[in-house]
């Protein structure tokens, strides 16, 4: 499935001075991962999801602590400029935050957040849009750890969420949760949830002129991003977000990616493929994901898929691989 391989993350010039405050040798790092040893010292540089987890464990083994996450949260730096933090700096409080670095999370990867707001819960949920690859342990728990170091270093208060679940669990936990201050739970999401308090206590960060000055940019980096990626890629992306939903003729993609009915199929056409072939690959990719990465119940896949019941998701699984859900599962 090429296309949702070519899912890209960005480098910017605040991972030079994160690895130096790490005590991390950025050409170390880089050798280890198979990747050009002055790769930082480019100016704009975006790597495929592959390159960039190899990077990850790259500079986690050169930095040989398991504990990479929570050291990477003490390097964070209010002046350090990236496109995330500077959104959640000025924002006037978590909530916004996090909807104002949702928005704008594309810029830096494929991940997907989701803020929801529940009585007096607010819950953000880390999707990564480049199944079937699997991001590192370490990236995964970093995120989650953002926006609870982003909360405290905006409010300097000692802000502690009420929940934070993730498929699996790092080591060692005592050192996550007494820095959190929670126990971690291990489930199916990879989530963080504040109170209501917490997630709308004034940062002393805030600086709504400086956002104004600065979002045009990034709606404009937002737009070069869509404008540059195939439209197959956007189709597959658009497509992991609504299987669960069902939500996923060409009608509704179209709808989701601002574009006609008629203008979608030409573009997959012409890039020489067509919206019920990426409907197949990104199901395929998905179903293996699944099956050989977790212990999901078939008929939860089925349903995760978009099918309307496990035996039509059979059918297609079948079709194909020549095999079984089942058979395939116990193969890995």
């Amino acid at each position: 499935m090429a296309g949702m391989h070519a899912q890209s993350y960005a480098l910017d010039s605040t991972w030079r001075a994160l690895l130096k405050d790490l005590g991390v040798s950025p050409a170390n790092a880089l050798r280890r991962a198979g990747l050009a040893e002055d790769l930082l010292q480019q100016p704009s540089v975006r790597l495929a999801s592959a390159d960039y987890y190899r990077l990850w464990d790259g500079i986690e083994a050169e930095l040989g602590d398991a504990r990479l996450p929570l050291r990477l949260c003490g390097a964070i730096r209010s002046e350090s400029f990236s496109p995330p933090l500077f959104a959640a700096l000025c924002s006037p409080n978590l909530l916004c935050a996090a909807r104002r670095v949702a928005q704008y999370k594309r810029l830096i990867g494929p991940m997907r957040i989701d803020v929801t707001e529940e009585r007096d819960v607010v819950s953000f949920e880390l999707t990564w849009l480049d199944a079937p690859l699997t991001p590192p342990l370490s990236l995964v728990v970093t995120e989650l750890l953002f926006s609870v170091a982003i909360a405290r270093m905006a409010t300097r208060e000692p802000v502690r969420p009420i929940e934070v679940t993730t498929t699996v669990l790092p080591s060692p936990i005592a050192a996550y949760e007494q820095f959190l201050g929670v126990r971690m739970r291990r489930g199916t999401k990879h989530r963080v949830s504040f109170t209501a308090a917490d997630a709308h206590r004034h940062f002393l960060t805030s600086d709504d002129s400086r956002w104004r000055t600065f979002e045009p940019t990034l709606r404009q980096r937002l737009a070069d991003l869509d404008a540059s990626v195939p439209t197959s890629e956007r189709v597959s992306a658009a497509l992991l977000e609504g299987l669960p939903s069902g939500l996923v003729t060409m009608e509704t993609i179209a709808r989701r990616l601002g574009l006609s009915k008629r203008t979608l199929q030409r573009r997959i056409e012409d890039e020489g493929t067509s919206f019920q072939q990426i409907l197949k690959e990104t199901r395929e990719a998905l179903a293996r994901h699944y099956l050989e990465k977790t212990s999901l119940p078939v008929a939860e896949i089925s349903f995760l898929l978009g099918f309307s019941e496990p035996n039509s998701f059979y059918r297609a699984f079948r079709a194909w691989t020549g095999t079984t859900p089942d058979q395939a599962r116990r193969a890995v």
